[in-house]
């Protein structure tokens, strides 16, 4: 079986046989100058190049997607059934009570996106964090593999190979569906709200979800939370409009952030009048001090052998930044075994690779984040490092260049893996790579198109 290394080498081929393929390359850029993949008011960054990869590529990553799920719904649940249980997390007293909260539907967890590091040579994979029903990145994917799938030098490619691009939005419209149809309290024809801080939120997305929704016969809206209002019996939108199921894609730290104005959405869910997919147990899987949760015997004792087994092969060494907890001395001076990251916060903020910081900084960021010095815990954990794969990076200012200043030679860049979960099935993949060893937008990061080629996928849709 060709690697996803010889698959990435053809592909190199036959762009230095296009002479840099700088005209298709051009009208990517161009694509994506004018495409709905925005982030926080700006285009995100992009590759020309996608990551191609093989049928044991898409065994090894539906296979741990799945097997994690399973894994992550009995934490949820045991959490949500045992007091005695619960004293193993660190959680605002407000949190546990919204995670408590009746469910009222089957789906424990929804919706989630496990983010992974990949070896690609062994096909040993380790997890970055987990992520709820904040996950965010499909619209990226799409708009990408939109521009570069009509390029000439992914058409020469497809000559050669059955291309399958990953489908992240009707599967989910349909699995939102089946979830919502197990509601005890459903309705017929529902109105959806897929709920952020629209600030914080990834808009453009939502729109696009909103429309597939009505797509599908279902009326849906991009709502604010803090828009909603409550009347006791009906939550309804700042159009006045009711709604009934709600796609949960704030995070549970923006709603105590705007704990006073998100009272409509809480006392709708208390008082059972409103679907919320998924629930506030999403926390849960979020919160990254559950990387250490994993390994306690409280855990283990009710994972099977198999999957106390996959945790110790995938889940990297994590501890609070504690003193009771790690040895502090060992950390400051092993700094590129480690990485540290907040417990409870998204989008990279303050994470800290060791092996990026000089000794002098680094020993500085212990003493600022350990024993909660900045007024809120982190984690330290087990560095993983990256597998780099050969890529080209952003064409920013392609349009104004001249030929000859285009470069088209490979750079090795880091990758990320995000493996997307839809009520427990694994349905494709965030690709995104970077420079540096913390991958990231703010490290020069970047995403590419998730590509399957010559696989068995039952859920990957035609791209050439």
């Amino acid at each position: 079986m060709p690697t996803n290394a010889d698959y990435t080498r053809d592909y190199f081929q036959i762009i230095d046989e296009l002479d840099g393929a700088i005209e298709g390359r051009r009208a990517a850029f161009a694509y994506m100058m004018d495409s709905t993949a925005i982030v926080h008011h700006e285009v995100v960054a992009s590759s020309f190049v996608p990551r191609l990869f093989n049928q044991r590529t898409y065994d090894v990553m539906k296979h741990t997607a799945e097997t994690c799920h399973g894994i992550l719904c009995k934490v949820i649940e045991r959490y949500r059934e045992d007091a005695a249980y619960r004293k193993n997390f660190d959680f605002d007293e407000r949190l546990v009570e919204l995670i408590c909260l009746p469910r009222d539907y089957d789906a424990v967890l929804p919706f989630a996106r496990v983010d992974t590091f990949l070896n690609e040579d062994d096909y040993r994979i380790h997890f970055c964090e987990f992520n709820g029903d904040g996950s965010a990145g499909m619209n990226e994917n799409r708009e990408i593999t939109n521009s570069i799938k009509s390029s000439e030098a992914f058409r020469a490619f497809a000559e050669n190979h059955r291309l399958l691009g990953c489908d992240l939005f009707d599967p989910w419209v349909r699995a939102f569906m089946d979830i919502y149809a197990t509601y005890r309290f459903k309705v017929e024809n529902p109105r959806v709200a897929i709920c952020d801080y629209l600030e914080n939120g990834v808009v453009d997305e939502f729109h696009i979800f909103a429309e597939r929704f009505r797509a599908a016969g279902v009326d849906c809206a991009v709502v604010d939370v803090r828009d909603l209002v409550f009347d006791g019996e009906v939550l309804r939108d700042g159009d006045g409009k009711p709604v009934n199921a709600i796609w949960r894609r704030c995070v549970t730290n923006d709603v105590l952030q705007f704990w006073d104005e998100s009272q409509a959405l809480i006392d709708a869910v208390r008082a059972r009048k409103v679907a919320l997919i998924g629930s506030f147990a999403g926390h849960i899987v979020h919160d990254k001090q559950l990387f250490e949760v994993l390994f306690k015997p409280e855990t283990q004792a009710f994972l099977t052998e198999e999957e106390i087994a996959f945790v110790e092969a995938t889940v990297p060494m994590t501890a609070f930044l504690n003193e009771d907890e790690v040895n502090l001395a060992q950390i400051r001076a092993n700094k590129d075994e480690w990485i540290i990251k907040p417990t409870d916060h998204y989008g990279a903020d303050n994470v800290y690779a060791g092996c990026e910081q000089s000794q002098e900084v680094w020993e500085q960021l212990i003493d600022r984040y350990a024993n909660e010095g900045a007024g809120y815990p982190f984690i330290v954990q087990r560095y993983i490092r990256p597998f780099k794969t050969d890529t080209l990076p952003p064409d920013a200012g392609i349009l104004d260049m001249p030929d000859g200043a285009v470069r088209s030679e490979p750079v090795p860049y880091n990758n990320l893996n995000g493996l997307y979960l839809y009520n427990g099935h694994f349905q494709g993949v965030f690709s995104r790579l970077g420079p540096y060893p913390t991958i990231c937008k703010q490290n020069g990061g970047m995403t590419a198109a998730t590509i399957w080629v010559d696989c068995d996928n039952p859920d990957g849709v035609p791209v050439a």
